[in-house]
């Protein structure tokens, strides 16, 4: 077929491993394949020639004849070229990764009843029941085996039939040169049967369209985007295929108060100022029940304070999450006659006062950055 050296028809280097060898022809046959080129000559042919190549660096002992001896070692003296081994074929499927079937190769793996398609359901839950955990009924419309014909899509009293075009094996085999096709039969689908009297019912489908209810349980501390697969709960097979699966996928509402972080909690606390000054107790909402935070004298607004384990509850049931609270201060936008008075008076005491080199008393001599830190530590 060629005298072409065959490294050079897959472009490896003599030293390639098997592996590359194998990589380089599955390119070259997926981009020459007839199927692929119908009518195109010249594709043909290189893929032709690149399967010659592959038969013989593919087989140890060909290779070495050939690493020796070139072309004369594997019996192809004078360009009469070197007989391809039909056999190299037959796991072409596992050669060009699982696109055998594409292509319809000879060892591929024979068509039949397919497995029922998954579903999806999008399920909107709110953030105590994601929190808490809960249990829910879905309603799903699917397709089921039909009743009358038992999901073989026969009519009562009838079967199936052997496909007459691929006599039941699913496949029609084309011999083209030194290779075999395999395609997937269009008259039975690749199933190899064909009904001669479809039920009435289903009309010949095998399956029916209904709605099923389905209970549904969702863990605690389950969080947006997280599914849950409901196996066999999917859509069933044609004419006795398994049933493919039921996902349901988590959307939670969001919290006006907390905000999640994985298991952690977030939420911001409005605190009065004099509380902050001064130091107290604020109480604070969890998931459960009220919690009380000792605030210091002298906490700055938006310092946050951490409450261990008060937040999520981790889906796979290993502990909690925290519940992280910052504090804000609170700045009332109305005050009563006697209040304002007082925060005036106030404001004539408070030491940013001294930090004005204009305001009477001031330390105009000091640097300004040690009187901040005289003032506010």
């Amino acid at each position: 077929m060629t005298t072409r050296d065959y490294y050079e028809i897959l472009g490896v280097p003599r030293t390639a491993e098997d592996a590359d060898i194998k990589s380089a022809y599955r390119k070259l046959a997926l981009q020459y394949h007839p199927d692929r080129n119908p009518g195109d000559k010249t594709a043909e042919e290189r893929f032709k020639e690149a399967a010659e190549a592959y038969s013989v660096l593919a087989d140890p002992e060909k290779r070495s004849r050939y690493d020796r001896f070139g072309h004369a070692g594997v019996g192809g003296a004078s360009g009469g070229g070197v007989g391809v081994d039909p056999t190299i074929f037959n796991d072409f499927g596992d050669i060009l990764g699982g696109l055998g079937d594409l292509f319809g190769f000879s060892g591929g793996r024979r068509g039949g009843p397919r497995r029922g398609s998954d579903l999806r359901y999008d399920l909107e839950i709110s953030f105590e029941e994601a929190a808490n955990g809960s249990e829910t009924t879905l309603q799903i419309p699917r397709d089921e085996p039909c009743d009358t014909c038992g999901g073989s899509g026969s009519a009562p009293g009838s079967t199936p039939e052997r496909c007459s075009h691929c006599h039941g094996n699913g496949q029609i085999r084309m011999q083209q040169g030194f290779f075999t096709v395999a395609r997937t039969c269009h008259h039975c689908g690749g199933i190899g049967r064909v009904i001669s009297k479809p039920c009435q019912t289903c009309h010949g489908k095998g399956r029916v369209g209904r709605e099923r209810k389905l209970t549904v349980k969702i863990p605690a501390g389950i969080a947006t985007a997280q599914r849950l697969r409901l196996t066999g709960e999917g859509e069933f097979g044609s004419r006795g295929a398994p049933p493919g699966d039921l996902y349901v996928v988590i959307h939670v509402r969001e919290h006006p108060f907390f905000r999640r972080d994985g298991d952690d909690l977030l939420c911001e606390v409005p605190v009065t100022y004099p509380t902050l000054v001064l130091g107290g107790e604020i109480h604070v909402p969890t998931l459960d029940d009220p919690a009380t935070i000792q605030v210091p004298r002298g906490t700055q607004s938006d310092t946050r304070f951490r409450l261990r384990g008060k937040g999520m509850p981790n889906v796979g049931g290993r502990g909690r999450g925290d519940l992280y609270v910052r504090v804000k201060v609170a700045v009332p936008r109305r005050l009563s006659r006697e209040q304002k008075e007082l925060v005036e008076s106030l404001d004539e005491t408070m030491p940013e006062k001294v930090l004005d080199p204009t305001a009477a008393g001031a330390d105009e001599d000091r640097p300004f950055f040690e009187r901040v830190k005289d003032i506010f530590g």
